[in-house]
């Protein structure tokens, strides 16, 4: 193993992917203090991404499971502030540092909102649950309101609808299926 020279503080995008995720394990162990964010891609694969532009395109919305596992979300103006602060901390502040919101909703909660929110005419599509799927998502905040003061502000169905605006204009400019009127 070649060693790495630790840096006072490192930031990986695409933290969360294969490469990055191993990349953030090997510079946490050489000793550096590692920010990390992921991007979002239209066809990303991620949820809300997927409901979005499932809801734009009046397919059916694919559930996992019975859709009554939780997650929580958080909108990425609140992340990015976030960030902002946690970058500006001491060098003796060392993470993890969870950020994100630690308010619940089910998958098929989301998916009835995001169909509200197009005003799509989708339907939900159950299929069977994968056998790594986590029941419930709920990243722990307490580090990150203790140390920066910081929760998010921005509320679901704001973030939702800033969102999908944002889908909405994305596809008007892209080679991905367009938005379906209903």
């Amino acid at each position: 193993m070649t060693p790495i020279a630790p840096a006072p503080r490192v930031l990986v995008t695409g933290g969360a992917g294969f490469l990055g995720s191993h990349l953030c394990e090997r510079l946490l162990a050489s000793g550096a203090d590692v920010l990390f964010v992921d991007n979002l891609h239209l066809n990303d694969g991620r949820v809300v991404s997927n409901f979005i532009l499932q809801a734009l395109r009046g397919e059916p919305i694919t559930l996992y499971g019975d859709g009554l596992q939780t997650r929580s979300f958080c909108y990425v103006d609140d992340l990015i502030e976030a960030l902002l602060w946690l970058g500006a901390t001491a060098a003796a502040v060392t993470g993890p540092v969870n950020l994100g919101s630690d308010a619940a909703i089910t998958i098929r909660e989301l998916a009835e909102r995001i169909i509200a929110i197009t005003a799509s005419g989708s339907r939900l599509s159950f299929h069977p649950l994968p056998a790594d799927d986590p029941r419930q998502r709920r990243p722990d905040t307490t580090l990150a309101e203790e140390l920066l003061a910081w929760r998010p502000s921005t509320a679901l169905d704001s973030g939702l609808r800033r969102t999908v605006a944002y889908f909405e204009q994305a596809m008007s400019a892209s080679t991905l299926a367009p938005v379906v009127s209903t």
